[in-house]
């Protein structure tokens, strides 16, 4: 009894590390349109999604208007819709099995740069079985591990996409900082030529008048 107690904790040990790799999602350039599919294979099958712009095309524009985002459910009914949004994380509950198309619009001029992340979760419930005996406790607690242990990766996904963004947004505000300080910098020095110009001129104005007297 013992043996196979030490037996079921060491498959648990190996199924977690097996579990727990990289964080994974899908990185792409959206231009105008990109549509992607992902499969659910059970009715009610629990669907998180999310969504981060990691970038824009012009680092410089301060008028980002975001994306817009449509999820739609193999017989045609819309899941989600969201417009303009530079981030979002939601979950649905998959009415049927089959391919769920997601939508991306940019109605931004620039190329964005979108970090994209699905995740279909299930377990499976001692009444979807064919016979009682068939109900493992084990085999059902290494499902919901497997499905914690995938949340954690999906929300892991999530604020590395949010911490690329942040970056990159700290990054283009330290330019915009060093390039208005030159620019200040520039138009102090030609405010200061032209000064020193309109005082020359307006001294040798009056040394002409003088010198005519």
């Amino acid at each position: 009894m013992e043996d196979v107690f030490c037996l079921r904790v060491l498959l648990l040990a190996l199924f977690v590390s097996l579990v727990a790799g990289p964080v994974q999602g899908i990185r792409f350039v959206l231009d105008r349109k990109e549509c992607f599919s992902h499969h659910v294979e059970y009715e009610h099958d629990t669907v998180d999604v999310s969504f981060v712009v990691i970038k824009a095309d012009n680092p410089w524009s301060f008028n980002r208007l975001g994306v817009d985002l449509t999820v739609e459910a193999p017989n045609g009914r819309m899941m989600y819709q969201g417009h303009q949004k530079e981030e979002d994380k939601f979950e649905f509950d998959g009415p049927i099995r089959g391919y769920y198309r997601f939508c991306f619009s940019n109605k931004s001029p620039m190329h964005e740069t979108i970090d994209f992340d699905v995740h279909v979760g299930h377990i499976v419930k001692k009444e979807e079985l064919a016979r009682p005996e068939d109900f493992d406790p084990l085999m059902h607690r290494l499902q919901i591990i497997e499905e914690a242990l995938y949340s954690v990766r999906f929300e892991q996904h999530w604020l590395q996409a949010q911490t690329d963004h942040q970056a990159i947004m700290n990054q283009s505000m330290s330019k915009r900082v060093i390039y208005k300080a030159l620019l200040e910098s520039v138009a102090l020095v030609a405010c200061s030529f032209l000064q020193v110009y309109l005082l020359q001129r307006l001294f040798e104005r009056r040394l002409g008048k003088g010198s005519r007297v």
